[in-house]
């Protein structure tokens, strides 16, 4: 079963924390990462959600980006990166 995190609209250095102790928590599963109410996202956090796929790819489990925002979107491209290349799924 995938268990969905839906991520809050600003992840900046104050979400670094408890989004990193909720998606240990899911450690093992198969998880969605729902970014559609995200409207920033620091440098930190998507560090963490880098260090999370990585992790759950090693483990052979589902690590997705699911319904990103535009600014989502926007700023993944900025540092070089889209949901897809973020966690590592092909696009279909």
């Amino acid at each position: 079963m995938t268990t969905v995190i839906t991520l809050q609209e600003r992840l900046d250095f104050g979400a670094v924390t408890p989004l990193k102790t909720t998606i240990l928590g899911h450690a093992g599963q198969d998880l969605e990462i729902d970014a559609s109410q995200v409207s920033h996202m620091g440098t930190l956090c998507l560090q963490v959600l880098i260090a999370a796929a990585n992790d759950w790819k090693q483990v052979g489990k589902t690590f997705q980006i699911i319904s990103p925002s535009e600014t989502c979107k926007t700023q993944l491209a900025l540092h070089g990166f889209s949901p897809d290349t973020l966690t590592g799924v092909s696009p279909t």
